[in-house]
């Protein structure tokens, strides 16, 4: 099957795209499949700082409050006509592979799925099953094979050896296309720190020069080896790259202090990636960021000012999509961009209303929020892309307290949306009040008619009587004008 791509390869920037193979792997014993990623997670060197484990291997098998809440309201707006799920199926877990592959700009030219009852410790599918792989990407020739489910070091060597051929994984695929879509200096840097905590445990093996003695003079003996002095190299570029971000995050809470010394309020688009958040932020602000139907084409965030209908201001903030099982190295090296949405005052959890998999997306957005302890924030649900239903279905949706319905794309149901905002927002609250201004403050009445919802207005004996509702900060400039 072959994509669309941009005429680039996805990592080698040749003028070809890359012809990728993709293999899904299912375990019929998940216990067994989270034992082996937690055993591996908890393997670290002596001497190496422990790997923390990604999100999935943290799970304790139970579901928190926040997913089940998530769960409910996604299962019930948008598949109240089937069963509830239970998770992601092979078929479906293969096609957000093959999506996440697109957005990397490769060819898919086969695909290949296993399901087997425990992960193989040495190649995770088993050495029948590679003999059967080995066969399949043969026919095909491809130029890179893609694991929809983390490799370990020695697993990923060993298949390598075993086709002949590059294979990556699922979270390797994820840092690619963050690579190729950031565009900012910190964008950059959270992306080279995700790929090099990544790269770390992975330097064994890869190739024979990794264990000999660095050559040249002084380098004899009982010297340490080449894997040790580019361990030692990693590291060092580790701690560079956290301190440039730490300056990033030192700016930005400046940024942060100076905004909030005004009071406005903040709002973040949070939501499972490719749910259609940039359009919706396009449509609420106009600031034309990329809008794409690709995975991940936002990661730099974005802040506007939007005006609700009581007149106030709020600063909208567009953040990077997430996605199930997202790498627990990317939370952490995109913390100081995710801070706008651990300091949003109110959190919009953007789902596409026509996946069929929406409510496990809605539960692992949840999970991520938990991550970023920011699970408790007041938030409501955004259910976008309602102009992709049946006209039928679509007139049975009923806007609730907790959710909307929108199409940001032909711009249905914004102006609820923006009510349900104000309505949600506590900062800089609003008041209605009677007003008597001299004609001659011109400069207050022009305030007056930008900054208020203005009832009533009547103009008596050189003044301008206003019955007006308008926000806090405004009243106070107008504190003489007020008639008691």
């Amino acid at each position: 099957m072959n994509s669309r791509t941009n005429g680039r390869s996805w990592q080698t920037g040749q003028s070809q795209p890359e012809r990728v193979f993709l293999v899904g792997v299912e375990f019929s014993s998940r216990s067994a499949a989270a034992r082996d990623t937690q055993t591996r997670g908890s393997q670290a060197r002596p001497g190496e700082p422990d790997t923390p484990l990604l999100p999935r291997q943290q799970s304790t098998g139970k579901v928190p409050p926040s997913a089940r809440v998530a769960r409910s309201v996604a299962t019930s707006h948008l598949n109240a006509e089937g069963p509830e799920h239970r998770g992601f199926s092979s078929e479906e877990s293969m096609a957000e592979l093959r999506e996440l592959a697109t957005s990397a700009g490769a060819a898919v030219i086969g695909e290949f799925q296993q399901r087997r009852q425990k992960p193989d410790p040495a190649t995770l599918i088993g050495s029948g099953k590679l003999e059967e792989l080995k066969g399949a990407v043969a026919s095909s020739s491809p130029d890179l094979v893609i694991f929809d489910h983390d490799l370990t070091p020695s697993q990923q060597r060993n298949l390598e050896r075993g086709l002949d051929l590059r294979v990556i994984d699922r979270t390797q695929l994820i840092l690619d296309i963050f690579a190729r879509h950031a565009r900012t200096r910190e964008g950059q840097l959270q992306v080279e720190l995700a790929q090099l905590q990544y790269l770390l445990p992975r330097l064994a093996g890869r190739g024979v020069q990794m264990s000999q003695l660095g050559g040249g003079i002084g380098t004899r003996g009982p010297g340490e080896t080449q894997l040790e002095t580019d361990r030692r190299k990693i590291y060092r570029h580790i701690r560079h790259v956290k301190e440039q971000l730490e300056n990033v995050r030192r700016i930005r809470g400046q940024q942060r202090q100076r905004r909030e010394s005004v009071p406005i309020a903040t709002v973040a688009l949070v939501g499972y990636t490719n749910a259609g958040k940039s359009t919706l932020f396009n449509a609420l602000t106009q600031a034309g960021v990329l809008e794409s139907a690709r995975m991940f084409a936002t990661l730099d965030p974005t802040l506007r000012s939007v005006t609700l209908p009581s007149r106030r201001q709020v600063l909208l903030s567009d953040t990077v999509g997430f996605i199930r099982n997202l790498p627990h190295t990317l939370v952490s090296a995109f913390r100081a961009t995710l801070e706008e949405v651990q300091r949003a005052s109110l959190l919009l959890l953007v789902s596409d209303v026509t996946s069929p998999t929406a409510a496990e997306q809605q539960a692992q957005v949840e999970e991520v929020l938990r991550e970023l302890e920011s699970q408790d924030k007041p938030r409501f649900y955004v259910m976008n892309k309602v102009d992709l239903l049946p006209e039928k279905k679509r007139e049975s949706l009923r806007d609730t307290a907790s959710v909307i319905h929108v199409s940001a794309a032909k711009g249905f149901g914004l102006d609820s949306l923006l009510e349900r905002i104000d309505e949600l927002i506590a900062e800089d609250p609003v008041r209605r009040v009677h007003l008597r201004v001299p004609q001659s403050e011109g400069k207050a009445l022009a305030a007056l008619d930008a900054k208020s919802v203005i009832f009533a207005r009547e103009y008596r004996d050189g003044n301008v009587e206003l019955e007006v509702q308008a926000p806090e900060s405004l009243l106070r400039k107008m504190k003489s004008f007020v008639v008691e």
